[in-house]
């Protein structure tokens, strides 16, 4: 997988983990290979081990990776099936699409591995496996199963995220590198001057290049020497399949260095941005078009403290370069004869191309009305602002003017466009020739900073406003940027309703659907309105981002609006507003343009020529148009940047007023400058409308040509107001200080004047009430601009510490209520309203402020018509003003009861133990004290139960202010130290709602009783055939229960399969989470406080809880309620006045229990040992006692199965969490801890939930199944209706019931109502069923990062009540020793694969080769049948394989030592597979492979009968045939086709095979044994082979017979008789001359 560095959460991650498992591989293409998997995340890679002689391994095998902050821009993560160092298949993967995965991870998906050597082949083979991305606070939800089935539909379950097809092509992707312009120095000018010197030539300060990534390969440009203005013409062509899993380009321009290159700028392009995939998309393309990159201060340093920026990590801070390219991808034709089969990157010469659109020139224009908040640092020295928008504007760092390009002006007088296309020259004299008196100036006059308070300071801009105006040459392209502000500004307006909605839900309001359905006929509305402005065309490629916008307002706007609208109801308003906003992030995305042509403009605070603060403001936001809806959200308003110090990978931010809160959290803690700037840009030709949007009373005052001043504008207006700041108070604020508390005051900002209120002293949740009164506070502008857009306040919030100066706690911003001279001060607008403003450090939260702010106009009767303000409400506060009534809430008298129960797990504090604690709550200035816990190590619980206190509070129940929660240690000689504190910011879950009395609830539990009788008999008409009993367990419950669960997603069908599990194995609920998460942590009447101390953290992710501060918990719990009570309120007959609301509740007295632990599995455990396993036991710990489970360790497993239960006694209070660990076990060292998970027991134990025993689902008294609780459930229903005050339980006549020859007791009834207790009104609730949970394992060493899951249940019973039976027996179940014979009869069709000496006829010497998976090294063979002419081969040859077999697990359990040097052995669980090959044999050389087949045992396809009806269509439709299980049928004989893989890959038949297959068990083996091969006992006839069967130099008579007679004997006859007729013939020429002489001689 090839995994890019991902944005996001996961790019802001410290460290994370990457989790691999590699399940197994199907589909191999090879012959009989021994296939091992790497797996590679960046420079790190881990082997799986290698299976030998299998096209189908399993290694279900689990790897873990650490990945620290994301450094390199590329992580790789590749699949490759090695075999003898060969490469089979490569699969690639983007890291960031496991990361946009739910629940981040790919699980049980099929990788399917491609040949990236000749993209030709086709699939080589898949690769199953599982992938999960675990950052910090993250929490894995793996879908639980009890058993791995092998008949997963590999093409439809592909590891492909969401939408992308199964099948893809092979692609070409072009980019093409033209030119780039504006490179900064990358040498120092000494050298230069130097080199100068000596030789006479001056040379450009840099030699880049292009380097592109993608799909991790690199591709690079050739290096341009010396020149800022590079000229490449070069495409760099990368081969992938498409649509690629990698979504993202990097292209960066490197400065070739005979050391190090570096990075001058990175670009990435997201591919999903220049594509479509709907009915009218299209491929990726983008360009050519010019992009710009952005990164660190250009001027030179030769060690650059922020290249992260310049390596894509971050924000750039300054503009760096720009970069022609193009983008294109072609699918391609793998069936052609040219193509290059190759992944190789290829680089490949273009041709020039023209300037890309016609180059315009702009005009920039700012004034900057307002600088204040200057840091105190920088306030010593005077201070200038520059703008630039690319190089223009750039006066310190800008000009690099090549030298080539000067060269060309001195020879050639220059071009007519060169001043239009050079990215580099400031404004000259021609220019302002050209356009009369405008002079091109980019920064303001410097000027001393003047005194605001202790910390900041703020320029003098009164009545003359500095402005900058800057001409630049740019590509038009405004229409891409135009259609990009469209659907921001819709993006805006959707978020805004969306916000509203969101507010309604949380404020608990009415009808929250009606207001989404509102919001999304309001989308429909603007679509429409915005379409009009579309003018481009469709079908030119060139118009890429418009076309994608079509589509996505085409498709998702109005469709899409319209179907989430007509779905939106009471009850799906969450679901349909998360689509929305799912919807929501969609369009940001679109709206994000690829093509802007335009830099993004840069502010720089500037002191004694250095740059000390920016802000970056894309050009798109501030680009005028005619059409208001295509003008940028920023254009030709005032608005608020605010400068930071350019720290590397964190934003500097330009704050637009509409949204400043939403863009707060990245403002970061320390702003060095808030200004308040006017900016506009467009074309120069537009210029007549650049102050069309200043405030009125502003006119433009240009300087003169002579003078060089800077051009300012004059304001002619200015308002007098006071500004009124209602500071009432804070919550939840950051805890700055040692103690856990802050001291925090405020200090308010506005405009150039500053106050701070008092100082409250260790408090989180201030309550000032103070009136901030800003005198004499001048604006300049109109009056009604203003009114309806007054200028920002911002609020810090800061920590007194005595010594030192304060520190920061955050930062929020408002807007004040505007009300002018002649403006009524009354209903509806004023006064102004408290609202909630979140405060922001850096990322995170740090808390709310509720505040109020009026703008007040003094008109010309002074301030004697303003309204008035109420004096000091309390004498000792002095001076300070307290909030007017009319503003601050009206109040309403309340009772908060707090119920005192313990304090449990208190830490040290000064190193001295808490001997003496005592609680104090405090809210709005009341609180009352617990009573002081004397002895806390002998009892931590408080012996008065119940105190309260009355409360003026505000009727709003969003204005409650926080309740304090604080711990302190009553020491010697009357002194106190604090232990810890907490701060409960709501109320309103404590807030006392009388219950609603049902009109007869007695008689409506006893109609329940009655209710459940009549199902009861119902469901037992029908009875299945029983399974027996013997043979189950309670395992046998388990696996059935979690089948059910996965199997079944109806509740309808899964309540019919639960009573089916029931009847037939039982049932258990399997919790996928903690208990607590399903059962509201068992806070029903008892709630637990965390208490904190010591400073907060920094950490971004505020869902991780900082567990260091955590100093202890304080158990009770709250009643608030208004008085005097309503006269609806009836207390009940037996009221104790002592104990208020919190009536029925149990004494906290100390209370023996037995605790009884049951540990069934855990999974995924993090490896632990160096080979990527752990040796896991448990150890359990409850107070002080400890159980080390040591001895039974399970040898590197990092899915052990304990299946153990441990008995402890503890004694609550003091013994209440239950610690369960998993520690690694090591033979030399200590045992290190995998991860532990803690369980509080106690409130479990006093749980109306009943969470002490689980209520089992059928009431049992003997087996597995059996009734653990020691109260039967007619007790358990007694008690729960006597502690509820329910009438009842009654029983029917006779207390009996018969169905279906089976007796239903009390009991049977009793257990059904308890089933549905939450039903009973009033006083019922869901009781725990009998249950299994899954907890996450934590290594507090790797906070927040899961370390694995524990399944677990714990008992709980009292000692004071009769004994519980004994535990049940979860142990692992033993595998069942099995015996496989199987007996290979005959062969036939057997491909020939050898040619014969003498006769040159294909044969074969064919043997069959078999073994068990995972026991190859106990593999059998056969005989071999020699000489087979025809494919036939007679064995009658029996293979026995003896294994242990788990049947609920369906896998086959092999114990073995990995190594020579293992300490024992490592237990292995395979699926049940049987591997039959035929081969032929060669006495000389290797044995030939020639096909196989696999059996899976459990579901494999019955044999055909005969050798004809034997076919491969049997392993082609798999899938469609119907199988059997050998562990049903014992015994199976039939015909198998052997297949394998020929040239093409594809499968082809090589044989059939005729076997028999026996499954017997160990005792039935032992009782019928049988020999291997044809041997005693039972041994099996010899084949009748033919005589032709034997081998030549063994038999050479026989061979000569068979081999050289049968097939030559009438050519041997013939060449006999013809050898005989010529030696005849012979003797007969030599004798014939003799006998003449005698004939003639007369002898």
């Amino acid at each position: 997988f090839r995994m890019e560095r991902v944005c996001g959460k996961l790019s802001e991650c410290l460290y994370c983990y990457i989790s691999v498992t590699v399940i197994e591989a199907r589909q191999l293409v090879g012959l009989n290979m021994d296939p091992m998997v790497c797996v590679e995340i960046g420079e790190e890679k881990k082997y799986t081990s290698m299976k030998e002689s299998t096209n189908c391994p399993y290694y279900n095998e689990l790897y873990f990776f650490i990945c620290n902050a994301f450094k390199n821009s590329q992580v790789i993560h590749s699949k490759n099936l090695l075999r003898s160092g060969t490469l089979v298949g490569t699969f690639k993967l983007d890291i960031g699409t496991v990361y946009s995965q739910p629940e981040h991870q790919f699980y049980h998906k099929w990788a399917m591995l491609s040949d990236h050597d000749d993209i030709t082949a086709g699939c080589k083979g898949y690769i199953k496996c599982d992938i999960a991305i675990m950052g910090k606070g993250d929490n894995i939800k793996t879908p639980h199963k009890a058993n791995e089935t092998d008949d997963d539909d590999i093409e439809g379950n592909l590891l492909l995220p969401e939408g992308v097809p199964s099948e893809r092509q092979w692609a070409r992707f072009y980019v093409k590198i033209y030119r780039a312009e504006g490179l900064p120095k990358m040498n120092t000018s000494i050298m230069a001057n130097v080199k100068k010197a000596f030789i006479g030539e001056n040379k450009d300060l840099v030699d880049p290049y292009v380097l592109v990534q993608f799909a991790g390969q690199k591709g690079k440009t050739s290096v341009q020497k010396s020149s800022y203005e590079p000229i490449w013409n070069e495409q760099i062509i990368f081969t992938e399949m498409f649509p690629p899993l990698c979504k993202r380009m990097k292209v960066q321009i490197r400065d070739s260095d005979k050391v190090n290159d570096v990075a001058i700028g990175t670009h990435f392009i997201d591919l999903r941005k220049i594509s479509n995939d709907g009915d009218k998309g299209f491929l990726p393309t983008l360009g050519p078009a010019w992009v710009n990159m952005y990164g660190s201060t250009r001027n030179y340093t030769l060690m650059d403290e922020h290249q992260d920026l310049n390596e894509g990590l971050g924000e750039g801070v300054s503009f760096r370069a720009r970069l022609l390219l193009s983008v294109a991808v072609e699918i391609l034709d793998i069936t052609s004869v040219e193509i290059m089969s190759s992944t190789e990157v290829q680089l490949e010469p273009v041709s020039m191309i023209s300037e890309v659109g016609k180059v315009e020139e702009f005009f920039l224009f700012g004034a900057f009305l307002e600088a204040t908040m200057i840091d105190r640092k920088i306030g010593d020295k005077p201070i200038n602002f520059e703008v630039t928008i690319g190089n223009y504007g750039n006066e310190i760092d800008g000009v690099s003017k090549s030298v080539s390009r000067r060269k060309k002006n001195r020879e050639g007088g220059g071009e007519a466009d060169e001043e239009e296309s050079e990215l580099i020259q400031n404004s000259t004299d021609e220019e302002a020739e050209d356009d009369g008196d405008l002079v091109s100036v980019s920064s303001s006059p410097p000027m001393k900073p003047v005194i605001t308070d202790r910390n900041y300071f703020h320029l003098p801009y009164f009545e003359k406003k500095p402005c900058i105006y800057i001409k630049s040459w740019w590509q038009d392209q405004r229409r891409r940027l135009y259609n990009s502000n469209i659907m921001d500004k819709i993006a805006d307006k959707l978020e805004e309703g969306l916000n509203d909605v969101q507010e309604i839900i949380k404020t608990e309001k009415p009808y929250p659907e009606r207001r989404l359905r509102g919001v999304l006929e309001e989308l429909k509305r603007w679509y429409g309105v915005s379409s009009q402005y579309q003018i481009f065309s469709r079908h030119n490629p060139s118009k890429l981002i418009s076309c994608a916008l079509v589509c996505c307002w085409q498709e998702s706007m109005s469709q899409q609006a319209k179907t989430l609208r007509s779905q939106v109801k009471r009850n799906t308003v969450r679901d349909k507003l998360k689509a929305a906003l799912n919807f929501l992030h969609r369009l940001r995305f679109l709206a994000d343009e690829p093509q802007h042509s335009i830099p993004d403009v840069f502010i720089w605070m500037m002191s004694n020529n250095k740059r000390i603060a920016y802000a970056r403001i894309p050009s798109k936001d501030i680009l005028y148009s005619i059409v208001d809806e295509e003008m940028g959200k920023d254009c030709g308003k005032v608005k608020a940047c605010f400068l930071r110090a350019s720290f590397p990978c964190l934003p500097a931010v330009h704050v637009p007023l509409s949204c400043y809160i939403r863009l707060l959290k990245s403002a970061g803690w320390t702003v060095q400058a808030k200004l308040e700037m006017y900016l506009w840009l467009g074309l120069n030709k537009q210029r007549k409308d650049f102050l069309s949007g200043l405030p009125n009373g502003f006119e433009e005052k240009k300087a003169m040509k002579s003078s060089g001043l800077h051009p300012p504008s004059l304001a002619l207006v200015k308002q007098v107001f006071q500004l009124r700041a209602h500071m009432y108070q804070a919550r939840s604020l950051f805890a700055a200080d040692t103690s856990g508390l802050s001291d925090p005051f405020a200090r308010v900002f506005f405009s150039t004047h500053s106050q701070v209120t008092e100082v409250l002293n260790e408090t989180l949740c201030p309550t000032w009430d103070q009136l901030l009164i800003f005198d004499n506070v001048e604006l300049y502008g109109e009056v009604s601009e203003l009114r309806d857009d007054p200028p920002i306040i911002v609020i810090e919030i800061y920590d007194q510490d005595t010594v030192g100066k304060a520190d920061f706690i955050g930062r929020t911003f408002a807007k004040p209520l505007t009300k002018m001279a002649d403006e009524h001060y009354g209903p509806p607008r004023f006064p102004a309203q408290l609202e909630y403003y979140q405060i922001y450090r850096g990322n995170c939260t740090a808390g709310e402020l509720l505040a109020a702010f009026e703008l007040l106009q003094i008109g010309p009767a002074g301030k004697t018509e303003l309204p008035p303000t109420d004096g000091p409400a309390d004498c000792d506060r002095g001076p300070i003003m307290p909030v007017p009534l009319g503003i601050r809430p009206v109040l309403s008298r309340y009772r908060i009861e707090v119920l005192f129960w313990g304090l449990r797990e208190l830490k040290r504090i000064n190193l001295a133990q808490v001997d003496r604690p005592r609680v104090d709550i405090e809210c709005a200035g009341k609180g009352v004290q617990s009573a002081l816990i004397q002895n806390y190590k002998k009892n931590p619980n408080f012996n008065t139960l119940v105190k309260w206190f009355e409360v003026d509070l505000p009727e709003n129940e969003l204005l409650h202010p926080p309740l304090n929660i604080r711990v302190v240690d009553c020491r010697a000689f009357g002194r106190y130290t604090l232990v810890g504190s907490h701060a409960v910011t709501s109320l309103r879950k404590f807030i006392y709602i009388p219950p609603k009395q049902a009109k007869d609830w007695a008689n409506a539990g006893t109609s329940l009783l009655k209710k459940k009788k009549k199902k009861k008999k119902k469901g037992e008409e029908t009875e299945d055939e029983e399974p027996d009993e013997s043979m189950l367990d309670w395992w046998s419950k388990y696996f059935a229960s979690i089948e059910t669960m996965m199997e079944v997603r109806n509740s309808f069908l899964f309540i019919l399969a639960v009573l089916k599990v029931h009847h037939c194995f039982g049932y258990t609920q399997v919790y996928h989470k903690e208990l607590e998460s399903e059962f509201d942590h068992f806070e029903d009447w008892l709630h637990t406080f965390n208490l904190y101390r010591g400073k907060a953290g920094d950490d971004d992710d505020t869902t991780v809880v900082d567990d260091d501060r955590i100093v202890g918990r304080f158990k009770g719990s709250l009643c608030m309620y208004k008085i005097p009570l309503s006269e609806e309120f009836t207390r009940e007959t037996g009221f104790d006045p002592n104990m208020g609301m919190f009536q029925s509740i149990p004494h906290n007295d100390p209370i023996n229990v037995l605790v009884r632990i049951y540990v069934v599995r855990a999974t995924d455990l993090h490896p632990a040992d160096i080979n990527g396993k752990a040796d896991p036991y448990i150890v359990i710990k409850l107070g002080k006692s400890e159980i080390k489970d040591k001895e039974n360790y399970i040898s590197k497993q990092l899915n052990p199965v304990f299946g153990k239960s441990f008995d402890m006694e503890a004694t609550f209070p003091m013994d209440s969490m239950l610690t369960v660990s998993v520690y690694d076990w090591d033979l030399v060292g200590t045992d290190d801890l995998i991860g532990e998970t803690k369980v509080d027991l106690e409130n479990r134990y006093y749980s109306k939930h009943r969470a002490t025993c689980g209520i089992a689902f059928s009431y049992s008294l003997h087996g597995y199944n059996m009734w653990r609780d020691p109260q039967k459930p007619t007790h358990i229903l007694a008690k729960l209706c006597k502690e509820g005050k329910v009438d009842g339980p009654h029983y029917g006549p006779g207390g009996k019931v018969k169905v279906s020859n089976r007796k239903q007791t009390e009991e049977h009834l009793a257990l059904t109502v308890l089933k549905h207790w939450e039903e009973i009104p009033r006083v019922g609730c869901k009781l725990v069923p009998e249950h299994v949970e899954t907890r996450p394992l934590l290594n507090p060493d790797k906070p927040g990062i899961e370390q694995g899951r524990i399944e677990m249940w714990v008992d709980m019973f009292p000692l004071d009540v009769p004994a519980p039976g004994p535990a049940i027996d979860i142990s692992p179940r033993k595998p069942k020793r099995y015996e496989l014979r199987v007996i290979i009869w005959n062969t036939d069709e057997v491909i020939l694969e050898d040619d014969d000496y003498f006769t040159g006829e294909k044969s074969s010497d064919i043997f069959v080769r078999g073994w068990l998976k995972g026991q190859q090294e106990d593999k059998q063979d056969t005989d071999v049948h020699y000489h087979s002419l025809t494919g036939e081969g007679n064995f009658n040859w029996r293979f026995v394989f003896p294994f242990d077999y788990l049947m609920a697990e369906e896998k086959i359990v092999i114990s073995k030592r990995e190594s020579l040097f293992s300490w024992d052995e490592t237990e292995y669980k395979i699926p049940a597979r049987l591997t039959l090959q035929v081969w032929d044999a060669d006495h000389f050389s290797a044995d030939d492979f020639l096909g196989a087949i696999e059996l899976d045992l459990n579901r494999f396809l019955r044999g055909a009968k005969t050798a004809k009806q034997c076919s491969i269509d049997m392993v082609l439709n798999e899938q469609d045939l119907p199988t059997i299980s050998i562990f049903k049928q014992k015994r199976v004989k039939g015909w198998w086709p052997f297949v394998a893989r020929d040239e093409n890959d594809e499968l082809q038949l090589t044989g059939k095979v005729e076997a028999e297959l026996h499954l017997m068990t160990a005792e039935e083996a032992e009782k019928n044994p049988v020999g291997l091969g044809r041997n005693e006992p039972d041994p099996l006839e010899k084949p009748n082979r033919p005589d032709t069967s034997l081998v030549w130099f063994m038999n050479p008579l026989k061979s000569i017979r068979y081999f050289i007679w049968h097939n030559y004997r009438w050519l041997i006859v013939k060449t006999v008789v013809l050898l005989l007729f010529l030696l005849l013939l012979g003797l007969f020429l030599y004798s014939i001359p003799g006998y003449l002489v005698k004939k003639l001689l007369g002898a």
